[in-house]
Parts: structure tokens; C-alpha cells; sequence
């Protein structure tokens, strides 16, 4: 499926149940929030952004490729700096993050908006971070296998007896849920499945696999490994990505149908 300038609308959040909204309401980019949450810009996010945003998202909620940073426990027992800013400096190659030779003041600047960022997101009324298990348990199997198979359209990519053999064994309650919801989450070191072709106003082509996109970036990362990103008012683009299918059902899915999915799911051990 190829799509243009394809991301998450208000809309297919608002069909949704409480449990996946408390699943999914974080990983929206700053883009997507309500005018409201959008602070005037403090010290450090326009660093952020430019840095580190392609990966984690412009408000470090996570992106396509990186981490939600307000959840991690990184970020959580850092103090002042002292586990972070190595990381930032220094990067995770083995992990796909690149190192940043910037300067103390700029690492400071970067940390802060980080630590911001969390504690805004420990404030937000609603932004549950579990689901108790109960709330998973409540669907019905042999529903769950008539949509999967049937109004879902799952079965157009998925086999039982195939990708999804021993799912229940290799993941439980919420971690199948949220595979189940957003597969891109399980991707681990895996390379992004979607790739994306941006045409400049110079008209140089550039293809790479998809590392960010909201409605004002788009970046990729090229075949020689450099994060490359654009403004998206100054570039057309594509983007093909296999998992576009999964983020259109968000839509679709009633709580009813979303449970008994998961049910069905939990019997494919």
C-alpha cells in the first residue's frame, strides 16, 4: 500500500476503548495533540526535534523507530544528566542510535526538555500507565476468529498455523495487545519495514527506510545508515509501508471486536 502523507487522525483514537486509547494516547506525535498541550518552545526542544526527534518524536513520547523516553527507566533514574547525557553523547550503535558531538550546554538543554516532557506526561489526567488484567479478559474466541478471518481482513496477511503459530506462548495479556495493536513495537532491532521517497524542490530523489514522519517532518534513514529529514511543506513524498493496515483497522475496531481479537489470539498457542 502505497500512501501519501499518511498519519494517525483524532478520528480512528476516538473509536477506540479506554484500554487501547491508554495504550496509544502517548505515542502520538506532538503534532497530533490538541492545540492545548503544545507549550511555547522551551530550551532544549528545538534541539530535541532536530536531534533526536526522527527516532523518539517531537514531544519524546517515541516515534517510528525510538522508544517512548517519558517511560523509560533511562529516564527515570537519570540525575542531572549523569546517565543520559553519556548516551546522547555517545550514542547505541549497536542499537541504531547515532552519537551527538554536542556541546555541555546543549546536552543540558536536551536532558531538561526530556525530564519536562516526562513529568508533563505523569500529569495528564487519563494517560494511564497499566491495564489491569481483567480489562483484557473480556472477549469472546470464536468471534474473535470469525472477524480476524472475516470483517477484519486479518487473514489477508496473517496464517495461525504460520506467523501467528505459538503468538500466545511468546507473548501474554498486555504485550499481545499491544503487538496486536501496533506491531511496529515488536520490531525490536529489526529494520523498519517501511521505506518512503522523498523528491526535493532541486529534484534530487532520495529513498531510505522510513525513521520519522508527522505532518510537519519526514525522515529516513538512506542506504549508507545517515538520518536524512525535511520539512513536509517543502518536499513530496511517499510512503510504502506494510503496517498501514494495522493502523487503519485502529479505526475500525469496536472495544467488542478489539477483545475478542485478543481472545481468539490467546488461543494460538
Amino acid at each position: 500500500m502505497t500512501v501519501e502523507h499518511c498519519h494517525f487522525h483524532g478520528r480512528a483514537v476516538r473509536t477506540m476503548s479506554a484500554v487501547a486509547i491508554a495504550l496509544f494516547m502517548h505515542t502520538l506525535p506532538l503534532a497530533e495533540q490538541a492545540p492545548g498541550d503544545r507549550d511555547a518552545a522551551q530550551p532544549g526542544q528545538s534541539l530535541f526535534t532536530a536531534r533526536c526527534g526522527f527516532c523518539h518524536g517531537r514531544d519524546a513520547a517515541g516515534g517510528e523507530s525510538g522508544p517512548d523516553l517519558t517511560t523509560s527507566a533511562l529516564v527515570a533514574k537519570d540525575v542531572g544528566g549523569d546517565t543520559l547525557i553519556p548516551v546522547i553523547r555517545d550514542g547505541r550503535v549497536d542499537k541504531g542510535m547515532p552519537a551527538f558531538a554536542l556541546g555541555a550546554s546543549d546536552l543540558a538543554a536536551i536532558v531538561t526538555f526530556i525530564h519536562d516532557q516526562k513529568s508533563k506526561a505523569e500529569s495528564q489526567p487519563g494517560r494511564r500507565r497499566s491495564v489491569a488484567v481483567t480489562d483484557l479478559q473480556t472477549g469472546n474466541a470464536e468471534a474473535g476468529k470469525a472477524y480476524f478471518n472475516g470483517a477484519g481482513g486479518c487473514a489477508r496477511c496473517h496464517k495461525p498455523d504460520g506467523d501467528l503459530a505459538g503468538v500466545a506462548t511468546r507473548l501474554q495479556g498486555l504485550g499481545l495487545l499491544q503487538r496486536m495493536l501496533d506491531p511496529s513495537r515488536g520490531r525490536g532491532q529489526k529494520p523498519n519495514p517501511a521505506t518512503v521517497t522523498v523528491t526535493t524542490r532541486s529534484g534530487e530523489t532520495v529513498t531510505g527506510h522510513l525513521a520519522y514522519r508527522d505532518e510537519f517532518t519526514i525522515a529516513l534513514t538512506d542506504a549508507s545508515g545517515w538520518h536524512r529529514s525535511w520539512p513536509t511543506g517543502q518536499v513530496r513524498f511517499s510512503v510504502d509501508d506494510p503496517l498501514d493496515a494495522h493502523r487503519a483497522q485502529l479505526g475500525k475496531y469496536t472495544d467488542e471486536d478489539m477483545h475478542d481479537v485478543l481472545a481468539y489470539l490467546q488461543t494460538l498457542r
